[in-house]
């Protein structure tokens, strides 16, 4: 049996098997992978690419990750946050557009109190009974995560970034625990969220087999969300002169995730696009079913948003939501705005 049917067939392969699949050269090999994946989120999702309204409410962050821009030793950055205002607008806006999943995204920034965000998110839901709440901003207190999912959160969405320890210690300050990452994210599920995780393809340091490690770790926690992507350099972090993370490697992972999780939410990433035009597409052929699209353009973030710029900033979205439909089309898939929770009875296919 070759490898891309013992994956389709059984969900999980050895780490030697996985770092043979992720390596080889074998052209049939690696097309069957791609056109199982396609597959197999046919059966599962049709057509349908859903798409996420993000929201970035803060890029504050009190974390030093040596990869982000938004790390606090980072000076240059030019720093904001939404307010709850402004925060609500661009729901307002998203709503009106279609969107009924709403992803709050931001550093980790302990101005917003845990009860600053309980009423922020308590409000969205009241505002928008119809609307799932994703977040995505970082590790907080297991208190936190309760009284958040209390207030209204269903999803979220923590990166585990690296699931090999020592690799872990040379994208992180020494205080910084990827065990601690983990259980975040075992206990998040443990209260009842949707929880995604994900890691960065390309990093600094990075070996195949600590790819392995990751998609085992996927396994064992057993994800509704996954969002992997290419690692970019930032030029105001330690690691701005590393080679950024390969296209084809991104594109292959995202296919063996697909064979692993058949109903898995896995997100297209964005920064695909830095890679190649049609980055975001090949996410998509590789069986990824979502894609972030943002509600929080620049100007928004400005103290006159609210005051003048409401009209043109919906305006500006609906064009780039058109944009991004003849993109999903060209290549024979559709956009789909509602709330698409994760299901767990999967349709599963061998090649």
């Amino acid at each position: 049996m070759d490898l891309v049917t013992k994956l389709a067939t059984n969900r999980i392969l050895s780490s030697e098997e996985f770092q043979n699949l992720l390596l080889t050269d074998d052209i049939t090999l690696r097309t069957q992978l791609f056109r199982c994946a396609q597959k197999i989120s046919a059966l599962n999702f049709h057509n349908k690419i859903y798409i996420r309204g993000l929201i970035e409410f803060t890029n504050h962050c009190q974390r030093d990750c040596f990869y982000c821009g938004l790390r606090c030793s980072n000076k240059r950055a030019d720093r904001y946050r939404l307010s709850k205002e402004q925060i609500l607008e661009c729901c307002k806006i998203g709503y009106t557009l279609g969107f009924r999943t709403f992803v709050l995204q931001g550093g980790e920034d302990h101005f917003f109190t845990d009860n600053i965000m309980c009423d922020i998110i308590s409000t969205i839901k009241s505002t928008y009974k119809d609307c799932a709440i994703t977040l995505a901003m970082g590790e907080r207190t297991l208190s936190s995560y309760k009284m958040f999912y209390d207030a209204g959160a269903d999803r979220y969405l923590m990166r585990h970034e690296t699931a090999d320890s020592l690799h872990y210690s040379r994208l992180h300050p020494p205080s910084y625990s990827l065990d601690a990452r983990k259980n975040s994210l075992y206990s998040l599920k443990e209260m009842g969220y949707q929880v995604g995780t994900g890691f960065m393809v390309g990093s600094p340091y990075q070996l195949t087999e600590y790819f392995a490690s990751d998609l085992e770790f996927i396994k064992k926690l057993d994800p509704a969300m996954v969002d992997i992507g290419p690692f970019i350099p930032n030029k105001d972090t330690p690691f701005r002169h590393q080679e950024a993370g390969s296209l084809e490697e991104t594109l292959r992972l995202l296919a063996v995730l697909r064979l692993m999780l058949p109903r898995a939410l896995i997100t297209s990433a964005a920064n695909l696009a830095n890679l190649h035009p049609n980055g975001l597409q090949h996410g998509i052929l590789s069986g990824a079913n979502e894609i972030m699209f943002n509600l929080s353009p620049a100007h928004i973030r400005t103290k006159s948003f609210l005051h003048d710029k409401i009209a043109a900033a919906q305006e500006e979205m609906e064009e780039n939501l058109r944009f991004l439909n003849a993109q999903m089309k060209s290549v024979g898939y559709e956009l789909c705005v509602d709330r698409g929770d994760y299901v767990t009875t999967a349709i599963s296919s061998k090649p």
